[in-house]
């Protein structure tokens, strides 16, 4: 559990966010009304990705194809590192993945676990406790957030406090297998950092992260957040369908509580998809897009005088 105990208190919170947002919606028995529509059956093709570990997949059903022909250019083009930017993690993510990946990271991350943290249950219960309560403000009234995001992430919030509030956070067996159990997988992963992970491509970056995933959801199991048992549970309907918008409805059950969110939907030649990843999309080319004309504009600014002097003083 470093991999979040190490975030500042804010990010500990976002970055376990983003591990369900990483996995939001999985296939179970529809049992909320308009379950079989397309707008559900959109999210439910998002989640069978997910389940899979197939995160390229995910990405080409996230988005139409020429959004994410686009950004896959901008990503290597080192513009972008769309969808990953779509996480509250995505800050700290190659970051990370550098430290988990590193070659004496097993040893170092159980050095600090032992300085730490061992023997700390009663301290950990309480921060647990508190940051959820600050979680659960912030996200209300600060950050970028859309109304529909704050309450997801409120009830996200609050049910990860009460999670960390009985987990074993302090336990020495179980943070030295969850240590040796992530550092394998990022190191398995080859992508150690930004620039690896730039260098791989956005799809072949996607396929090698996926078992860094499914390792993650492990660890997070062991310690009691049995995640993938909250998708086997989640449940999509639909609320209501007007032309090419559509509002649906998630449940999810989460720590012993139920967790209902709703999320916007819209169609693009034909398909649906959900409106927060056509936004995040679409900043993110746009960044890219930012960082392009700057280059240019570097590259057809004028030559220092000092520059031109020297070149007219080397030219035959």
């Amino acid at each position: 559990m470093l991999c979040f105990e190490s975030l500042p208190a804010r990010r500990w919170w976002l970055a376990a966010a983003g591990v369900l947002l990483l996995a939001a919606c999985s296939r179970s028995e529809p049992a909320l009304q308009g379950a079989a529509t397309e707008p559900a059956a959109a999210v439910r093709q998002l989640a069978d990705y997910l389940q899979q570990g197939d995160l390229a997949g995910f990405a080409r059903a996230a988005v139409p194809a020429e959004q994410h022909a686009a950004l896959a250019q901008a990503w290597a083009e080192g513009d972008s590192l769309w969808p990953l930017t779509g996480l509250p993690l995505d800050e700290h993510l190659p970051d990370l993945l550098a430290t988990l990946a590193a070659d004496n990271a097993q040893a170092d991350l159980q050095r600090v676990f032992k300085a730490q943290f061992e023997g700390q249950a009663a301290n950990l219960r309480q921060t647990a406790h508190s940051l959820g309560m600050f979680g659960a403000q912030y996200v209300s009234h600060q950050g970028d957030y859309s109304p529909l995001q704050r309450e997801h992430y409120r009830q996200l919030v609050l049910g990860l406090s009460r999670w960390a509030s009985q987990a074993p956070l302090s336990d020495p067996a179980l943070a030295q297998a969850s240590i040796a159990a992530l550092t394998a997988a990022a190191q398995a992963s080859g992508l150690d950092g930004t620039p690896a992970l730039q260098a791989a491509g956005m799809e072949p970056a996607l396929q090698q992260l996926a078992p860094v995933q499914q390792a993650l959801l492990d660890v997070l199991a062991s310690y009691g957040l049995d995640l993938r048992q909250s998708l086997a549970e989640l449940q999509v309907g639909l609320l209501q369908e007007d032309g090419d918008q559509a509002l649906v409805q998630v449940q999810y059950p989460l720590a012993g509580e139920t967790v209902s969110f709703q999320a916007q939907m819209h169609r693009v030649q034909g398909r649906w998809y959900m409106q927060q990843n056509l936004e995040d999309a679409q900043k993110a080319l746009a960044a890219a897009a930012n960082a392009r004309q700057q280059r240019q504009s570097e590259d057809n600014a004028p030559a220092p005088a000092a520059a031109q002097d020297a070149q007219m003083a080397s030219a035959p």
